[in-house]
């Protein structure tokens, strides 16, 4: 019973489908026909404009274009269409910029997947929609897009010189005001590490006895106060060392600390 209910659904299918089949030819059958007369036609002839036909450069009303060399469509290019010839030239203001010197594009070996399009910064190319690209030889399909001649670089405006101008002053000053700087600030280090003459002992006293001893004497004098000068200098000295040798103390005991724990 199963059997013959199966046979009546796949018969009741294909007789559905043949006639959905033949709903479709009847409506073809009754559309006007269209036959397109190439190439007498070619002046009023519709092309789809999302059709990829070749690459061009994207020229405004001064015959200007947007590329800036970059080389996006040349590194994103799958088969190696796109090679691209950059050049180095002056500014007006003394800098090196990059320039599109040729745009070569191989339409023989193109993909028309358009990834060179969509990754370029400046929408410099695009995909025309000429398919008349026919030719006898394949050296005819490699095409130089930028085929307009290359425009001067622009003259600097009063405004951009006296601007550079004013950051050439403003570089100068501030290096000299830099090189003011380091020069007191070595000064002033070699003023802190040069060292101090020893002061004078002080007319206590001593000093006077001393001094008094000389009996006037210019020569003796100077030899006493000379002699007072070393013995005040080898006096700070030595408060010196007995300082250094107290703070000294702490660092010792611990070292000893340290070593005893180890043990």
């Amino acid at each position: 019973m199963g059997s013959v209910k199966d046979y009546f659904s796949s018969l009741g299918k294909g007789i559905s489908s043949l006639f959905k089949g033949l709903e479709v030819t009847g409506k073809e059958f009754v559309t006007p026909k269209i036959t397109e007369r190439y190439p007498e036609n070619r002046d009023d002839m519709h092309v789809a404009q999302r059709f990829r036909a070749s690459l061009q450069f994207i020229y405004d009303a001064e015959g200007n274009h947007r590329c800036i060399a970059c080389g996006t469509c040349e590194r994103n290019c799958p088969n190696g269409t796109i090679n691209i010839e950059t050049k180095m030239v002056d500014t007006w203001d003394g800098k090196k910029k990059k320039k599109l010197d040729r745009y070569f594009y191989d339409l023989g070996s193109c993909t028309f997947c358009q990834l060179c399009v969509t990754t370029c910064p400046t929408n410099a190319i695009e995909f025309t929609n000429d398919f008349e690209q026919a030719v006898f030889t394949r050296e005819k399909l490699v095409k130089k897009l930028n085929y307009l001649p290359e425009k001067p670089e622009p003259k600097p405006t009063p405004e951009q010189i006296a601007k550079l101008e004013a950051e050439k002053q403003a570089k100068i000053e501030a290096a000299k005001a830099a090189a003011a700087a380091k020069k007191a600030a070595a000064a002033a280090g070699a003023d802190a590490e040069a060292p101090k003459p020893a002061a004078a002992p002080a007319d206590d006293e001593k000093t006077k006895k001393a001094l008094a001893a000389a009996g006037g004497d210019p020569e003796k004098e100077a030899k006493i106060r000379a002699a007072l000068e070393k013995a005040a200098k080898l006096t700070a000295e030595r408060e010196a060392a007995r300082i250094n040798s107290h703070y000294r103390m702490p660092c010792r005991v611990g070292q000893a600390f340290r070593f005893l724990s180890t043990k």
